[in-house]
């Protein structure tokens, strides 16, 4: 006998989904409860130890704070354990470059390799790095900070990592010659460009011999490749951890780049490409004068107060006038604001100067300009076509010189004829660097002669009036 409520309000097929609806409510409710009451559970150990971690995750960087380096492995997806590839051979720089567990300790100038998979205990383990791309001279390398690179085996007494990085790293020196115009971009700025750009912005600059002022004047472009902050390496008490580094700047030619020897072909074309984009710098092509009619081609002297001064510059300058340029007189400086003097020298389709740090602004000229360089007396041709006429192939700029006479020379004015500073210059620089750039360099000043200079500054018209 059915229940006679349920029996008189609904039929036999109607109960049983009645029965099916309850036992899905009662399901429900159930798991319900269980999601409620999950957090109040008692937690599940973790290979039977508690994990005492920490992680402090600041926006503007890439990095945990970790107490315990074991997890490091764990955070890593692919354990890679490469052995530190260092490259000894290379004309201009040593550079070493690793993958894997790196830790950077800035106060003891090491950086550890943790090697987990083999035994490391023969063979060299350990490589002593100067991170300045000038290692064959010794003046400029005394001011370099050496570091040296340790292959390790797990387990061995080494520091433990307190900040772990994302990104890869780059280690390089302030040292040397910074603060040269020439050397800041030499052996530089343009490394650092060819040896960073394939990372996107996503790595970290370490510098040792750390100059604040020299950051400051190269923070827009240093910004442009890198959008982490730039780390004094040398001052910092923490262990920084990295997944890959590259330890001193590759750097294969002088004030160039060898594009074979980077990824992607990275080349002195995208480093001017990277610095019009970086200093908004408006014009991309020079002058040419079969298309541009009625307008006349700018001339930037590159005014010198020390050394190797144009002592006739004013003659110059309304001779170029003549000829129908407009002319710019200009000097760069430590002080000089380097994105304001960047779109001067942009604005120019011909840059003239004594050899000399000045020429090293032609790298904003826009394409096709010309570059007119000075040669001082001495025997310099070797030197000054290696230093900036070389370069300009690359750059896209055409190049003319003007070799200094004897009697265009204010060395004229300090020896007799007959002397060895006029006979026998390579003498000279048998004698050593300091002996030969005292008497050719840091002595003397030129006085060109206009009639014979004339021809240099037509030539260089006739360049402007070829695509």
């Amino acid at each position: 006998m059915y229940n006679p409520i349920l029996a008189k309000g609904f039929s036999n097929y109607e109960r049983k989904r009645f029965g099916c609806g309850a036992f899905i409510i009662i399901l429900i409710i159930v798991f319900s409860s269980c999601m409620v009451f999950k957090p109040h559970l008692p937690p599940l150990s973790v290979n039977g130890d508690a994990m005492n971690l920490q992680l402090s995750i600041n926006a503007a960087e890439d990095m945990l704070v970790i107490k315990d380096t074991t997890l490091l492995k764990k955070l890593e997806t692919e354990k890679r354990d490469t052995k530190p590839m260092c490259n000894m051979l290379e004309p201009l720089s040593d550079y070493c470059e690793t993958k894997g567990d790196i830790r950077v300790q800035g106060k003891s100038s090491t950086i550890f390799v943790v090697s987990y998979d083999f035994n490391i205990s023969t063979g060299n383990n350990s490589w002593t790095i100067q991170p300045y791309p000038r290692k064959g001279n010794a003046v400029a390398m005394t001011k370099v900070k050496s570091w040296t690179i340790k292959l390790v085996e797990d387990g061995e007494n080494i520091p433990k990592c307190s900040i772990y990085h994302g990104y890869p790293a780059v280690l390089f020196s302030l040292g040397g010659y910074s603060g040269n115009h020439f050397h800041d971009f030499s052996d530089l700025l343009i490394p650092i460009f060819s040896n960073s750009r394939h990372f996107n912005s996503e790595v970290h600059f370490l510098a040792t011999d750390y100059k604040s002022w020299w950051i400051g004047k190269y923070r827009t472009l240093l910004n442009m490749l890198s959008k982490h902050k730039i780390l004094d390496i040398d001052n910092e008490n923490e262990v920084h951890c990295f997944p890959s580094m590259v330890t001193g700047l590759k750097s294969h030619k002088e004030f160039s780049i060898d594009s074979s020897k980077f990824p992607n072909g990275v080349s002195m074309r995208d480093f001017r490409h990277f610095l019009r984009s970086s200093f908004s710098l408006k014009r991309a092509e020079a002058i040419n004068l079969n298309k541009d009619f009625g307008n006349r081609p700018r001339l930037m002297i590159m005014s010198r107060k020390k050394s190797r001064i144009l002592l006739n510059e004013d003659e110059v300058r309304k001779m170029a006038e003549d000829l129908g340029y407009e002319v710019v007189l200009a000097e760069a400086n430590l002080s000089t604001n380097l994105s304001r003097f960047a779109q001067t020298v942009n604005s120019c389709d011909v840059i003239l100067g004594v050899h000399g740090a000045g020429l090293t602004n032609m790298v904003f000229l826009p394409d096709n300009a010309v570059l007119i360089q000075l040669v001082p007396l001495g025997a310099m041709d070797n030197l000054a076509k290696r230093d900036f006429g070389d370069p300009t192939q690359e750059m896209n700029i055409r190049y003319l010189d003007y070799k200094i006479v004897v009697n265009e020379s204010s060395l004229v004015e300090q020896y007799p004829l007959d002397h060895e500073v006029f006979k026998n210059p390579s003498s000279f620089y048998r004698k050593g660097w300091d002996t030969f750039r005292s008497i050719y360099l840091d002595k003397q000043n030129v006085k060109v002669d206009i009639n014979r200079f004339r021809s240099t500054l037509v030539e260089a018209q006739k360049l402007l009036a070829t695509s």
